[in-house]
């Protein structure tokens, strides 16, 4: 066991090597000396990468009475149907100046990054005479996208607003105590470190909705089109950080990334049992990961089993237990998050229906989010009903910060 002299040493050479790497040689000295932590350190620099001055924002400047005033039905009308572009004047100016400020054309009308955080209140006297009763409605458009997120209810570190590429700092090697004899020198080590990147990558996806609806100017409805484009959005981002591919520009989620921990059922699968459950935490507690936001992921499936499995014959003990607050359950005493977005349809020899199960430190699972959200309206596709689709175009990557924070069991038969 390190001293506390050796630890306290480390901790100064890593916190100034980070600080050399990425330019911040006063802020480590002034981490160094007020006794902060390296993880603190690096959370620090996350933030002077992501919001520093010589990084451009994503907001256009609207104030926050402008920002309410947006409509997001007002702007999906004026594109469907010209005749309502009048009315939604200062929409359409809004988003004009969202494009310039992205430097790059919309494939249909950039939402700014001021209007996607704000807080929608009822009893704004708006173009529309949306007049209700004052009531604090759900959160902005980020939130209630962030809420639908099973990965971020378990921890994930959510990365909004991002601007052009961001590089993370990640320590991939450690410095190395050694014995030695009076006199002797000792010899030199150092931390090594490398960088995780985010780019980001398009995800589209779409939402119908009916022409009576749309005609409608009430913030119920104002609230209903921009919780509906959250969740689709929601959808395919929890997905893809779960299991994406990592090709066809899809980012690479948990159960693809190189090195993560493995538990093997056997070679067509097995039915998870109480001991696969411990082995998950022990892959990463074997790898010194089991700290942060530590929490088991798995689908309907896997519950549904492991309610059944008790943990002992004849205890009476499950191993899927009841929650405590916000999460699905618990499992080994760590919270427990269920999402038919973890696979059910996995391939393990002669099985083509198995699950997965995921147990780690989900605060080392990164979303990063850029800018505006970009939306198209088709007026055609729904023409016979007269309805209008809107796609959302969203740009959104995701990387793993540690592989050793993630087991996965792959193969769970249920």
């Amino acid at each position: 066991m390190l001293s506390n002299e050796k630890r306290s040493s480390d901790r100064v050479t890593t916190i100034l090597s980070l600080g050399e790497l990425h330019g911040q040689n006063k802020l480590a000295r002034d981490y160094v000396k007020s006794g902060g932590s390296v993880e603190r350190f690096r959370e620090e620099i996350l933030t002077r990468i992501q919001t520093g001055p010589d990084r451009e924002r994503p907001e256009i400047g609207l104030s926050p009475k402008e920002a309410e005033k947006f409509s997001f039905t007002k702007i999906i009308r004026a594109y469907a149907d010209p005749v309502h572009r009048k009315e939604a004047g200062f929409e359409l100016e809004v988003c004009e100046a969202a494009a310039e400020k992205a430097h790059r054309s919309p494939m249909g009308f950039f939402v700014p990054f001021d209007v996607l955080t704000r807080d929608l209140t009822k009893g704004t006297a708006t173009a529309g005479g949306n007049l209700v009763a004052t009531e604090l409605l759900s959160e902005s458009f980020i939130e209630t996208l962030r809420n639908r997120l099973k990965v971020q209810q378990a921890g994930a570190s959510i990365l909004n607003g991002l601007v052009g590429d961001v590089a993370i700092p990640r320590q991939s090697g450690t410095s190395t105590a050694y014995w030695v004899d009076e006199g002797s020198a000792l010899t030199e080590s150092a931390q090594t470190f490398d960088q995780v990147s985010l780019s980001p990558k398009t995800l589209g996806a779409y939402t119908d909705f009916t022409r009576r609806l749309m005609l409608q100017s009430s913030t119920d409805i104002e609230q209903l089109v921009r919780r509906d484009l959250a969740r689709v959005l929601a959808v395919e981002v929890d997905r893809a950080a779960i299991n994406g591919s990592g090709s066809s520009n899809e980012p690479t989620g948990i159960l693809n990334v190189s090195g993560i921990g493995d538990v093997a059922g056997g070679t067509n699968g097995a039915a998870p049992t109480y001991a696969h459950i411990v082995e998950l935490l022990s892959d990463v507690a074997n790898a010194n990961a089991d700290a942060g936001n530590l929490a088991y992921l798995t689908n309907s499936k896997v519950r549904g089993k492991l309610l059944q499995v008790e943990k002992a014959s004849s205890t009476g003990q499950f191993v899927f237990e009841a929650p405590q607050g916000g999460e699905d359950g618990r499992m080994l005493g760590y919270p427990t998050y269920v999402s038919n977005n973890v696979p059910s349809n996995l391939t393990k020899g002669t099985t083509s229906d198995a699950s997965a199960i995921i147990f780690g430190n989900f605060s080392d699972l990164l979303i990063g989010t850029w800018g505006q959200l970009d939306i198209l309206v088709d007026n055609t596709s729904l023409s016979t009903s007269g309805g209008i689709r809107v796609v959302a175009f969203y740009d959104v990557d995701i990387a793993v910060r540690h592989a050793e924070s993630f087991s996965a069991m792959k193969d769970a038969t249920t």
